[in-house]
């Protein structure tokens, strides 16, 4: 009677289906992703395509549908740019002359009217490039961990939370090739969506979100491409430090969504000393971080799960009012501070800024003649000066003000 009992139990265990459980496994993400075998994962290579096909099985375990070309895959051919003002030109018949990159796509259908796009780029640098600020003599494998199997990671944890839940609307998760040679895998899909594009509801971009730092700062992008996104935002918040900004247009994926007119948010947690370098690692990410970037984000689809589609608004471009330099300091600014003034993140080596004294963590607040107050009064100040100028800036460091005498090169 024990075995029949067994054997029943069994045959039932065999005719029920093996449902995803949802599991945090973004640590193990990035350092698949960020570690060297995957040589830096740059468009097209060898590397990149062995990221391509642990993506593709994360897919698959999540329970995700198919929604490329090919599968999960939506492969596109481009020749690499010789002239930098010039948009690069997909090539519909790749030959031994181009590149050929690879976006992974994949959907959880619903029912619903409207589709919420979620993705982060999975490229990187590879061994540097024209793209690397790594100065060192022998060439480096640049791992990007924070840039971008961090925005990668919290994708796929956000795909398994969602899967099944909130179903208000559709989901289309994405992982882009190309970004750091021009945004070209977002690009692409916005000419060659795999979905209907008039109903996507709104994107979620994810960029570089694995270094949030001790005061919980979270930069949002976007926040003006919708009315709604101001207000839901800071309605789900507990935990962070927002800055927000209003634009769609900036340095990631996000803005080939925004320029189709779809409201998009993108998630940053700011640069640092290790951006585009061989130091950009998985044993510096914070874990923690992303697991709470990725609670916030699911409480923020959740309240607007309910609202239908969303209305989109044209935002500045900011982009174009900054100004042009032909010099610089040689420092990383800290893009998440929001006092006046602008404060150092990094500092290079034998630039302007490290040869005169200026230390991480100093506040500029004044360059020359002008007052600095903000990122734009710092970068209209910096723009007036051509090499061999030298001027005075003066910095407060642990309270306490200072006068450095710089010398552009």
């Amino acid at each position: 009677m024990k075995q029949i009992s067994l054997l029943v139990i069994f045959i039932t265990l065999l005719g029920c289906k093996q449902e995803y459980q949802v599991e945090n496994k973004m640590k193990e993400d990035v350092n698949f992703l960020a570690d060297d075998k995957l040589e830096g994962r740059q468009t097209g290579t060898e590397g990149e395509k062995k990221a391509a096909e642990y993506l593709a099985s994360r897919f698959t375990d999540i329970g995700l549908e198919p929604k490329g070309t090919d599968g999960y895959f939506q492969d596109f051919s481009f020749k690499p740019k010789t002239d930098p003002h010039k948009e690069v030109e997909f090539e519909m018949n790749p030959t031994d002359s181009t590149v050929t990159g690879r976006n992974l796509i994949g959907y959880i259908d619903n029912k619903a009217d409207q589709t919420i796009v979620i993705g982060a780029h999975y490229d990187h640098l590879g061994y540097g490039g024209d793209g690397s600020l790594f100065r060192g003599e022998e060439k480096a494998i640049h791992n990007g961990a924070d840039d971008n199997a961090s925005g990668v990671a919290v994708m796929l944890n956000l795909a398994s939370r969602l899967n099944k839940s909130n179903t208000g609307n559709n989901y289309l998760f994405m992982a882009f090739s190309g970004e750091e040679m021009g945004l070209l895998g977002s690009n692409y899909f916005a000419k060659n969506p795999t979905i209907d594009s008039k109903k996507i509801n709104y994107m979620i971009n994810l960029d570089m979100v694995g270094r949030l730092k001790a005061d919980s700062t979270l930069a949002v992008y976007g926040v003006g491409t919708s009315p709604m996104f101001k207000q839901v935002l800071n309605a789900s918040n507990d935990r962070f430090k927002l800055v927000e900004n209003e634009s769609g247009v900036g340095p990631s994926d996000h803005t080939s969504f925004y320029l189709i007119d779809i409201p998009v948010l993108h998630f940053f947690t700011g640069q640092h000393e290790d951006y585009h370098k061989p130091g950009d690692d998985a044993d510096k990410i914070n874990y923690e971080g992303m697991e709470a970037i990725s609670n916030y984000i699911v409480e923020l689809v959740t309240d607007l799960d309910d609202n239908g589609e969303l209305a989109f608004r044209t935002t500045k471009n900011e982009s174009e009012e900054v100004p042009r330099f032909r010099v610089g300091l040689g420092v990383i600014p800290d893009y998440l501070y929001d006092g006046e003034g602008m404060r150092i993140d990094g500092v290079s080596e034998d630039k302007p800024a490290k040869l005169a004294g200026l230390q991480k963590g100093d506040i500029v607040i004044k360059l020359g003649d002008s007052t600095i107050v903000d990122m734009m009064s710092y970068m209209r100040a910096l723009s007036v000066f051509e090499g061999g100028d030298k001027t005075k800036a003066v910095i407060t460091r642990n309270g306490e003000e200072m006068e450095f005498d710089i010398e552009f090169k």
